[in-house]
């Protein structure tokens, strides 16, 4: 069972209420609401580009220090041929694509680790659908 928690609250605080509809957004933890994650210093985690059961667009072995991908590799056996390759986003930078998306009126969904709240799947939806999926998170 997925509980969802919406995440637009603090951003109508801010904002003050207005009488505009909220654009569509959720954060969600298998097991309730998940801590709140901070970006640790250096990390490494696989990220791949696949909806559902669909099929990936591209797997990624990243690695961050600072807050800046210092290392990446696609490690799906594929090149990117006749499709464009993605600059590879941090898990802070892909939290923050979501939260852009929301207040740029698009719909997305984080699902967060209900142990320490990385994320580990944001979808967008625009025009199309963007999915992430991240798993083998690991600090240090």
């Amino acid at each position: 069972m997925r509980i969802r928690i919406a995440v637009l609250g603090l951003a109508l605080v801010a904002a003050g209420c207005t009488s505009a509809p909220a654009p569509a957004g959720t954060w969600a933890s298998p097991t309730g609401s998940p801590p709140a994650w901070t970006e640790p210093a250096g990390y490494s985690f696989v990220l791949d580009r696949r909806c559902g059961s669909g099929p990936s667009l591209g797997r990624y072995r990243v690695t961050v220090a600072d807050a800046q991908v210092t290392g990446w590799d696609r490690i799906d056996g594929r090149t990117a041929s006749g499709e464009e390759e993605i600059r590879v986003p941090t898990l802070g930078e892909l939290t923050e694509l979501a939260r852009t998306a929301i207040d740029d009126g698009a719909e997305a969904t984080m699902t967060a680790d209900p142990g320490d709240g990385h994320p580990v799947e944001v979808t967008i939806t625009r025009d199309t659908r963007e999915c992430f999926v991240v798993s083998e998170y690991a600090v240090g």
